[in-house]
């Protein structure tokens, strides 16, 4: 029988960590499905807002079940990762929209870490995948 003591500081941060990623995700996720189903649901100020950046009215819907798709994603753990990579395409398209309509662009670049950290500090594997040195 072999004891294995486990470093209770390194137990304490990264359970923090991933509280905190959880965190992070939740708020991420909760802004992006209220993007998404006013999207969907044609709401009236989110149509003009996607009209004023240069989205035909008639794809804004389009739009929107794009980024549910892929906010659904995010939230399953299994598919996260996927779904942190639609997100940021989707993302990248809204800094691209943003710089053509001369609009400011830092949001989506911080939404887009945002979503990338919340799911880096809450999933043990994608740490290991891509592990910062300290």
């Amino acid at each position: 029988m072999e004891a294995t003591f486990v470093n209770e500081t390194a137990k304490n941060q990264s359970s923090k960590g991933v509280l905190a990623g959880k965190i992070i995700s939740a708020l991420c996720i909760l802004f992006l499905l209220f993007d998404a189903i006013m999207k969907v649901i044609k709401e009236s100020h989110s149509i003009e807002g996607s009209a004023q950046l240069g989205w035909p009215v008639d794809q804004v819907q389009s739009i929107g079940i794009a980024l549910l798709i892929s906010t659904i994603l995010y939230i399953i753990p299994r598919t996260a990762i996927l779904g942190a990579i639609l997100l940021t395409g989707y993302l990248g398209g809204a800094i691209a929209i943003m710089v053509r309509a001369g609009q400011p662009l830092y949001f989506a670049a911080v939404f887009g870490v945002l979503v990338w950290a919340g799911l880096y500090l809450r999933d043990e594997k994608l740490r290991k995948l891509i592990p910062f040195k300290e």
